[in-house]
């Protein structure tokens, strides 16, 4: 960027310490508003292109639980699940061994996924959310309840009613975010 000549009494632009002439000068100024010039129209014309194309989400749907068969939680043997048999449900897809599991958890969702959205018992006792881990899971009153890792499973198994409690009271205000 230009700026005053000290040595020529700072009536002069130089870059460094070599004098801009006029010539040199209007040159200088030249491709700055070509550069500017450039730049606004690029931008511009990525506002129409942006405008003129409908936006493509593509594929947004997680696959819950890490694709294991929620149902199976509750016969005592997690399994992971086929994409051949699945469901939507909650923003995501669920993955099941067999298509009698997927119509099982169709007719009763809230009754096989697993609280918290999915995200770790633990954590929501404490107040803020990790994900659930298929690895590290508890089934309590008919409801299942992930947890994110070993160290989590073994302080939330401590007092289960009570950080299912505090898990409950924790959830709407974690819950968004």
């Amino acid at each position: 960027m230009p700026r005053r000549n000290r040595r020529a009494g700072g009536s002069e632009l130089a870059v460094g310490n070599q004098p801009i002439g006029r010539d040199r000068m209007s040159n200088f100024a030249s491709r700055r508003a070509l550069a500017k010039g450039t730049l606004g129209a690029g931008l511009i014309g990525a506002a129409a292109l942006v405008a003129a194309r409908p936006a493509a989400a593509g594929n947004q749907l997680a696959v819950a639980i890490s694709g294991y068969d929620a149902t199976s939680f509750f016969t005592g043997t997690p399994r992971p699940g086929v994409p051949r048999f699945n469901a939507t449900h909650n923003g995501a897809i669920w993955y099941f061994t067999t298509e009698a599991a997927r119509d099982q958890f169709r007719a009763s969702p809230a009754r096989f996924a697993p609280q918290y959205d999915g995200y770790c018992a633990w954590a929501a006792s404490q107040g803020y959310k990790a994900p659930g881990n298929p690895d590290f899971w508890r089934v309590v009153d008919d409801r299942l309840y992930l947890k994110v890792h070993e160290q989590a499973q073994a302080m939330w198994v401590r007092d289960i009613p009570g950080n299912i409690t505090k898990a409950n009271m924790n959830w709407p205000r974690i819950h968004p975010f």
